[in-house]
């Protein structure tokens, strides 16, 4: 058994503000596999983190411009921050990146900003929207996608399948030995969200999920340890 990949979500947002410059460098710092983060397009069509659609006090991320954009404030004191600066920082980590929304016309956009960052064979896509996985991969077949699920589908694989992704990210109460062996028998993976407290990550990891996805990768790393030897970064 292979062990299951450290995914800081949102970065390390149990210690830092979410999706923030900080929470990213805290991830590396605690040496996380990758990160998962979040992304929105401005009205523009620029690329930016952050989680949800709407700024506290400021309105929409789509209606906003670039320029608009970059003056936002974080809680953090931060500015909020663009995907291709968040690639930059994290290096060669695996990059998980949440499609919250994106329309169409945008779609080659952030394409292009996977293709400038320093690692775009480690970058993943996925969504709840499943429409959008479908048409990513529709323009770039080798991008690699998944499906976000919180329910428990009956046939899950055949979901993945018709939209041509290969992870199926499930919350973690809904994960079970049965929906791991069917997706592995699939030739997929599953990655379990969000998983924060010790003991619900090592049953995660008894069940074989391939990637623990949470806000403190310092707990997913002590929760695999004691299954397996090497914990260092793959």
């Amino acid at each position: 058994m292979r062990r299951p990949t450290i995914i800081a979500h949102r970065g390390a947002s149990g210690y830092e503000y979410e999706n923030s410059r900080a929470a990213f460098r805290r991830a590396i710092m605690l040496d996380a596999d990758g990160i998962e983060l979040d992304i929105h397009a401005t009205r523009d069509g620029a690329i930016v983190v952050h989680h949800d659609p709407h700024l506290p006090g400021v309105g929409s991320i789509a209606q906003l411009s670039l320029a608009e954009a970059r003056q936002v404030l974080l809680r953090n004191g931060e500015t909020l921050p663009l995907l291709s600066e968040i690639l930059v920082l994290v290096g060669d980590r695996d990059v998980w990146v949440e499609v919250k929304s994106l329309p169409q016309c945008y779609d080659d956009m952030l394409l292009a900003v996977l293709d400038e960052g320093p690692s775009p064979e480690r970058y993943a896509i996925h969504s709840f929207d499943h429409r959008i996985v479908y048409r990513l991969g529709q323009a770039r077949p080798p991008l690699r996608r998944g499906i976000l699920l919180t329910a428990y589908l009956r046939d899950a694989v055949a979901v993945m399948r018709s939209v041509g992704a290969t992870t199926l990210w499930q919350e973690w109460q809904q994960v079970d030995q049965e929906l791991v062996t069917l997706v592995h028998e699939a030739g997929g993976t599953v990655i379990a969200w969000t998983v924060n407290e010790i003991g619900d990550l090592e049953r995660m990891v008894r069940l074989g999920v391939d990637g623990l996805c949470g806000n403190y990768p310092d707990r997913i790393r002590v929760a695999i340890a004691p299954r397996f030897d090497q914990v260092s970064r793959a």
